[in-house]
């Protein structure tokens, strides 16, 4: 989607220091925008991300510089208080977060200009991450500030949708199956090779191919394994081997059943 929206350069007050922040600010930065200000709660991260980019930081939220837009990368648990002092700072800025679960409700009443700008990606600080690959999903309450959002979007990525806060929350959701828990699963992987002498770099390759798949194929397509043949002898087999950890043996049968359930509808 490309945006309609000619500004040229967009000035940027970043509020959060963590990994979501300091991709995006660094990125934006990078754009050409100019990042105003750094805000964090903690000095060290205010002043770290301030230093890459180049810009002043602060720990006081009622003197954080103007801006076009406020940024708001924050642990979804402070948004409610954090928010309200935000939107004093300047009534005539753009506010928005970039939250996949929370809702762009969460401004009303406390500014006129609101939105959310949801980057779709698992962010690290030690990890670089490739923006023209980023799916990004934009929220405003007015149309202008749509096409803000969508031009501002658009000088990271040629990804850039529209989509309200309850279909970012099933984006949300699916990106908790799609990564974190897949994730954890690696994590699990490793402690069970660890244990025995073997390195996870074995699994990589696997990993890889697994991944590359469903580029080309849907998921339901693209499983293996002895879940979807329903081989119960070695899923039995299995379960036996992790009877000294009944936590991770509860998942692989849970995991396994619904394996098998999903090829059976599938049918």
């Amino acid at each position: 989607m490309m945006s309609g929206y000619s500004e040229p350069c967009l000035s940027i007050a970043l509020i959060g220091a963590g990994n979501v922040a300091t991709h995006l600010g660094m990125a934006f930065h990078e754009s050409g925008c100019k990042i105003k200000m750094v805000y964090s709660r903690t000095k060290e991260s205010a002043k770290s991300l301030a230093e890459k980019i180049g810009c002043p930081y602060t720990t006081d939220i009622e003197s954080i510089d103007n801006a076009d837009i406020y940024i708001v990368s924050l642990k979804d648990s402070v948004l409610e208080h954090i928010l309200p002092q935000l939107a004093k700072c300047n009534n005539q800025a753009l506010f928005v977060h970039t939250a996949g679960s929370v809702s762009i409700d969460i401004w009303k009443g406390l500014t006129g200009r609101y939105g959310v700008l949801y980057p779709m990606q698992t962010f690290s600080k030690q990890r670089k991450v490739d923006f023209n690959k980023v799916h990004f999903f934009v929220e405003a309450n007015t149309n202008k500030d749509t096409e803000l959002l969508i031009h501002a979007a658009s000088l990271l990525s040629k990804h850039v949708f529209k989509a309200s806060s309850e279909q970012r929350k099933y984006l949300h959701i699916s990106a908790v199956f799609a990564c974190n828990f897949t994730n954890h699963m690696y994590s699990i992987c490793e402690q069970l090779l660890s244990s025995h002498g073997l390195p996870f770099s074995a699994m990589l390759p696997l990993i890889e191919e697994t991944a590359e798949k469903v580029h080309y194929l849907s998921p339901i397509l693209a499983q293996t394994g002895p879940a979807q043949r329903n081989d119960i002898n070695i899923m039995e087999s299995h379960i036996n081997m992790l009877k000294d950890k009944p936590e991770i043996a509860e998942l692989y049968q849970l995991i396994s059943k619904n394996i098998h359930r999903f090829q059976e509808n599938d049918k």
